[in-house]
């Protein structure tokens, strides 16, 4: 099989089409040639026609996906296949990668945006110190002065500038390359992910969207007939990339393999929000903690949302600001002398 991994999109639309086949009655193999059949030819349907050829040699779904899906998503195909409920495994796996692509896409358009702001801001300043303010240096030499203080630093780094001016546009070719190829490339997208989740992955913003990965991994496997030991260990293979994330979630299976309570073990090693633990509780007295879950699941979903949307507009507006209070210096630096200047003349 293909080592390239499926992308979320792709996943999701593996699962849900191949939920509603099942449900139609269909067989998997059967149903996998008609997904692929459905596809433009392209590396997509050529894998998943390699995973029907597969699932005709008499292999089981699990070891036809092979290692293109995540290790959560054949665990919960595996897990489907023996409890009976794998449409229901299927279905729910649909709906987490759905939402793991609208929070990529969230993402993507978060740091992008910025990122062009800023660029064009820079150039915006670049303008400034190389063609503007050798223009106002000119005037004040018409006038018998020279620009000094800050204006004359700011003169002396545009020229500096203009001298290299040919590094500087390779560079910002390369940045605008970069800012394109993060927007368009998923494997590049989730390569740099990867390196910032290994050292940042666990802290503000992206510490809400673990908590909401792990509580939806969590309400797909009570979904899926897990019993919730079982569905803690598994829902923590979806943030192995994350290693804080990670080492939380492997101490909590070990308090609850060790006899603890479900709710107090999320509490105390951090897996999930005292309020959310204190919700999963009540739902457990109330024999319907897969319910609970599902709700815990939905809030905690929306919580990242708005954390990664606060965080976004608390960076733009502070960009912006910090391009026109520069701007603002390097015109004022120029033309209150200039003025005073005039003042005297006239």
């Amino acid at each position: 099989m293909n080592e390239k991994r499926f992308s979320n999109q792709e996943i999701s639309h593996f699962c849900r089409g191949l939920s509603l086949l099942l449900h139609a009655g269909i067989s998997i193999g059967d149903g996998i040639f008609l997904l692929a059949e459905e596809e433009e030819a392209g590396s997509y349907r050529s894998r998943l026609e390699e995973m029907g050829k597969a699932m005709d040699s008499g292999l089981p779904l699990t070891e036809a996906m092979g290692s293109g899906f995540p290790s959560y998503v054949t665990g919960m195909v595996q897990v489907g296949e023996n409890s009976g409920r794998l449409e229901e495994a299927l279905l729910a796996l649909s709906d987490y990668y759905e939402e793991r692509e609208r929070m990529d896409r969230q993402l993507r358009n978060a740091l992008t945006y910025p990122a062009i702001v800023l660029l064009l801001m820079l150039i915006v300043i670049g303008v400034l110190l190389v063609r503007v303010l050798p223009v106002f240096d000119a005037v004040y030499a018409s006038l018998g002065g020279r620009l000094t203080g800050i204006a004359g630093g700011l003169l002396s780094l545009g020229q500096m500038m203009k001298a290299a001016l040919p590094v500087l546009c390779i560079l910002l070719a390369a940045v605008v390359i970069f800012v394109l190829a993060f927007a368009s490339s998923e494997a590049l997208r989730q390569k740099l992910v990867l390196k910032w989740n290994q050292k940042h992955g666990d802290k503000g913003v992206a510490k809400i969207q673990n908590d909401a990965r792990f509580a939806q991994a969590l309400s797909m496997g009570l979904k899926s007939g897990l019993p919730m030991e079982e569905a803690v260990s598994l829902a923590g293979t979806l943030l192995q990339d994350v290693p804080e994330a990670a080492k939380r979630y492997a101490v909590c299976s070990e308090a609850l393999a060790g006899g603890e309570e479900l709710t107090k073990a999320l509490k105390e090693t951090g897996a999930l929000p005292a309020s959310a633990c204190r919700m999963l509780e009540l739902g457990v007295r109330g024999g319907n903690s897969d319910t609970v879950m599902e709700e815990i699941a939905a809030r905690l979903s929306e919580e990242a949302v708005q954390a990664l949307e606060d965080k976004t507009a608390q960076v733009e507006p502070a960009m912006v600001l910090g391009a026109s209070l520069l701007v603002g210096i390097i015109l004022l630096s120029v033309m209150l002398p200039l003025m005073n200047i005039m003042s005297a003349i006239g």
